[in-house]
């Protein structure tokens, strides 16, 4: 019967993927180590910045921004500093990330209401954390002069803001962070085991044993396939249990709805796993393949840049990647209860992947045959 001959292969395939200590430890150790540093180290929050100050104001608003800046958590080194030059040496040896410059008329022109001189000098060799911690000092300087007398008096003729943030009210970073992992990691653990699965026949010696084999070739497929898969939502559901009740995220949509996506995601994986595993001929190939292409899938998933924001003709390779969609649903079902036509929309291209990457790989299997 068909399903005694794939029953024994997928046996087989986990036996060879659990039969050695080590094999299982790099499958279970590793993930969970990821999850847990990443989850902490890999933020794109600033923190513990050194800054230089020169004030050279003397009246009680240029002291009073200066108790601001060392009073919030976000600095922590702080150089008083009494010249330029001392301002130009600190950035130059990155001593410090930014330098902020008091005018000496700040008091006298910010308790006028007149624009006050306020200079923010920054490292752009840090592009980025530069831009935020400027952003994070305009707000101090923006809240002082909300507080003199000409911004209370300005402040009653103005409309005032107030953000609300949905879905993440408090601006939890674990909350982005952990959604994002449970795909990046599932991505990276399902892409090599797969990538590995037919290089490792090769090298042994037993591919042309299982081409010769009973079994069909879809029906090997098959067997390839599910392995990886079962191993998959092994890591997703550890993730999951570890975002809720060591993270704390809210699970607000279906866990239905995110198991069944995952199983198109990771039979996309899988198919792209035995594609690069039908072409390669050892397992140091196959390996390099998976990371020749998941590095480019994790920089062109949306992981940490908005697809919006790439340039205009790279923004369709994004198509053919999965995890840009897996993406979409976990934080979707995480975060805002994402709706079933929505996750629908998002499964369809990882079905449409898994199609056309096993289909080829079924194609190179039968050329093997020829």
């Amino acid at each position: 019967m068909w399903w005694t001959r794939l029953r024994a292969l997928i046996v087989k395939e986990l036996l060879a993927i659990m039969r050695d200590p080590k094999g299982r430890a790099i499958l279970i150790g590793p993930p969970i180590i990821q999850l847990l540093v990443f989850s902490y180290a890999a933020t794109l929050e600033v923190r513990n910045v050194d800054i230089v100050l020169l004030n050279r104001d003397s009246g009680h608003w240029g002291q009073e921004f200066v108790r601001r800046i060392e009073g919030s958590p976000t600095f922590t080194g702080i150089e008083i500093v009494e010249t330029p030059a001392q301002i130009r040496d600190a950035i130059d040896n990155q001593r410090a990330l930014a330098a902020v410059e008091i005018g000496p008329d700040f008091s006298r022109d910010i308790e006028a209401g007149k624009p006050a001189d306020l200079q923010f000098i920054l490292d752009g060799r840090r592009s980025n954390a530069s831009q935020i911690v400027s952003g994070y000092l305009t707000q101090i300087a923006a809240r002082l002069s909300m507080e003199t007398p000409a911004g209370r008096r300005a402040a009653d003729e103005q409309t005032i803001t107030v953000p609300r943030n949905w879905f993440n009210p408090n601006l939890i970073f674990q909350w982005f962070m952990v959604p994002n992992l449970i795909a990046s990691i599932a991505l990276l653990i399902g892409l090599i085991v797969t990538a590995l699965s037919i290089a490792r026949e090769r090298e042994l010696g037993t591919f042309d044993q299982l081409m010769v084999s009973p079994l069909r070739v879809h029906e090997i497929l098959i067997g390839k396939l599910l392995p990886p898969m079962m191993i998959g939502l092994f890591h997703i559901t550890v993730y999951i249990l570890a975002a809720i009740f060591i993270f704390g995220i809210p699970l607000r949509g279906s866990l239905l709805l995110l198991y069944g996506s995952s199983i198109f995601y990771l039979a996309s994986v899988a198919g792209l796993g035995l594609f690069i595993s039908a072409l390669s001929m050892t397992q140091q190939q196959a390996i390099l393949g998976a990371f020749l292409f998941m590095v480019p899938a994790m920089l062109l998933s949306g992981f940490a840049t908005p697809i919006e924001n790439m340039p205009q003709w790279l923004q369709p390779v994004t198509l053919i990647n999965p995890l840009r969609y897996f993406l979409v649903i976990v934080k979707g079902v995480f975060l805002k209860d994402v709706p079933v036509n929505e996750v629908v929309q998002q499964t369809i291209p990882l079905f449409a992947i898994a199609v056309v990457t096993l289909t080829t790989a079924a194609w190179l299997f039968r050329r093997r045959l020829e």
